[in-house]
């Protein structure tokens, strides 16, 4: 079992993430890892619908900031992206993030804009430790820019951007994992 402190730790997107190799030459490319309970959940996306549904207070305001700015630029907010009407779309979809691709270890999601391209993984990996191994929930990031608007933003948001992984990924262990 582990203790209410559960350090999240920057690591290299894992190889065998379907993000790995998505992009040849990403604009960011980042991982986070936290140590996952014996008996938390093994499920993928359902990991990932707690990280999402459990943010801090302040992330929700983060997000209101950064919609207001980039309506002005004819980008999308997650208000819209949470407005999907369609019910069959609706289902590919996971808070404002389109679900490309699902397996037993992971849930690749993402999205496109005209300014940008963005795939984030959310991967339970087994690992080797000094007990024996455990495993991990590893958040990696992958981001392609197709413009300077774009590389702009990523400049202007990857501060934020990492804050808010690991704010997510320490409280969802803080609260502590679905188990199974």
């Amino acid at each position: 079992m582990l203790t209410a402190h559960c350090p999240v730790q920057p690591v290299a997107v894992p190889a065998e993430s379907g993000v790995a190799r998505f992009y040849d030459a990403p604009d960011l490319a980042d991982a986070y890892a936290v140590r996952l309970p014996e008996n938390a959940i093994g499920d993928p996306e359902l990991l990932a619908r707690f990280v999402f549904t459990h943010q801090a207070g302040w992330v929700a305001k983060l997000m209101s900031v950064r919609d207001a700015i980039v309506a002005r630029a004819g980008l999308k907010t997650a208000r819209q992206l949470r407005s999907i009407k369609d019910p069959a779309a609706a289902r590919e979809r996971l808070d404002i993030f389109r679900v490309y691709t699902r397996s037993a270890h992971e849930i690749i999601l993402g999205e496109n804009d005209r300014h940008l391209d963005f795939r984030v993984s959310v991967l339970q990996q087994t690992r080797s430790t000094r007990e024996g191994s455990s495993r991990y929930l590893i958040l990696s990031t992958v981001v392609h820019c197709h413009n300077r608007l774009g590389r702009f933003y990523i400049l202007a948001i990857a501060p934020f951007h990492r804050l808010v992984v690991r704010s997510s990924l320490r409280r969802a262990a803080r609260i502590g994992w679905p188990t199974a």
